[in-house]
């Protein structure tokens, strides 16, 4: 699973949105990106969390908005060159869900 070129990418329809959002549970589309919150035990893993995610975002050269505190990161994904949902971004969002599920890999 990796990104393609954002040249590439095709925005997709409200209905292919809330398909792929069916398959990524806490995921929700809201102000033209999909979010989701992840809670953390600490600050320690919040900010292991936004480091792995900004190494998924560089290597897929596809970037969330992040919205950090202690215990929380919330991840906002959209395709600025679509302006809108891609492909791209479910790819992100699963990879970032697939990172949370591994949070106990975080070890100071």
């Amino acid at each position: 699973m990796h990104c393609i070129h954002s040249s590439d990418c095709k925005p997709l329809s409200k209905a292919e949105i809330e398909l792929q959002l069916s398959a990524l549970p806490g995921w929700e589309f809201a102000d033209g990106a999909i979010n989701h919150t992840y809670k953390f035990s600490n600050y320690y893993e919040t900010i292991a969390f936004v480091n792995t995610l900004a190494n998924i975002a560089h290597l897929h050269d596809h970037h969330p908005d992040l919205f950090v505190s202690y215990k929380h990161c919330t991840v906002a994904l959209s395709t600025h060159e679509v302006q809108g949902i891609s492909e791209n971004d479910f790819i992100i969002a699963a990879l970032a869900d697939r990172s949370y599920d591994n949070r106990n890999s975080f070890h100071l």
